[in-house]
């Protein structure tokens, strides 16, 4: 049985993927607030970044923390369009969930469907992040601790959106951001718990990518995508500040007549 190692560079890799699931967290319930203040093509654009943002940040946060698995025994690769592959699974399921609660007529039916549809897809893109590994040896999973990440995944998913639905305010947005972060961090240390590797000492080349190769040029691409995504909706007026611009340049426009 191969030695499993989830955190090689120490606290490194699991305090930089909570806090890159924190931030992916924090944009998207902003953009959820945001979208649902708006109407139209300016609601859907939000949504969009929302789920990007998200499903960006769920998939960052599980790669960078990946950075530090190891198995003694054997090097670690990486499928290259399975590793993608999760990735736009991340994206696509959490906008389904974001969609489901920006357009939904039936709040508790939308966020329990939306909750539902995003924790299964968090999921399912966590463990196809786990297919994608490449190493000499077999990897087995423990049912009841597979059941259990599926379970938190899917609670997280549903107060993620609640929070969109209900918390307005920058300060109980950057609290629930850093639950949420929390959340998705335990989601996926349990799933790795779950892991257990039977090794296969071989000496023939893996096929597939390494982290340093392939993950971390990509993890760094989507943080730099966040921090800059972070800084425009920071600097983008609300709904409430364009309003209030609107109503400011009215009696202008009367005396200008």
């Amino acid at each position: 049985m191969g030695h499993l190692d989830h955190a090689t560079f120490g606290w490194l890799t699991p305090v930089l993927s909570y806090v890159m699931a924190s931030i992916g967290a924090a944009l998207g319930l902003r953009c959820t607030v945001r979208a649902l203040g708006a109407t139209g093509r300016s609601r859907r654009n939000w949504l969009i970044t929302a789920a990007s943002a998200i499903g960006t940040g769920i998939w960052t946060m599980h790669f960078v923390a990946m950075l530090g698995f190891g198995v003694t025994g054997t090097e670690i690769r990486y499928d290259v369009p399975l590793t993608v592959l999760s990735l736009v699974v991340a994206v696509a399921v959490v906008g389904v969930g974001v969609f489901a609660v920006g357009y939904g007529r039936g709040r508790t039916r939308a966020l329990v469907l939306g909750g539902l549809a995003t924790g299964l897809g968090v999921a399912t893109m966590h463990y196809l992040g786990m297919a994608a590994l490449r190493l000499h040896g077999q990897v087995h999973f423990d049912p009841l601790l597979v059941g259990l990440s599926v379970a938190i995944a899917v609670v997280a998913a549903t107060a993620a959106l609640w929070a969109g639905l209900n918390i307005k305010s920058p300060a109980a947005v950057a609290v629930a951001s850093l639950v949420m972060g929390g959340a998705v961090s335990s989601m996926h240390y349990t799933g790795m718990l779950a892991v257990s590797v039977r090794g296969t000492p071989s000496a023939t080349t893996l096929p597939g990518a390494t982290a340093m190769q392939f993950i971390f040029p990509l993890a760094v691409g989507l943080g730099s995508y966040l921090f800059l995504t972070s800084a425009f909706v920071a600097l983008s007026p609300t709904t409430g500040e364009r309003e209030a611009s609107a109503s400011a340049q009215r009696p202008v426009e009367t005396v200008a007549h």
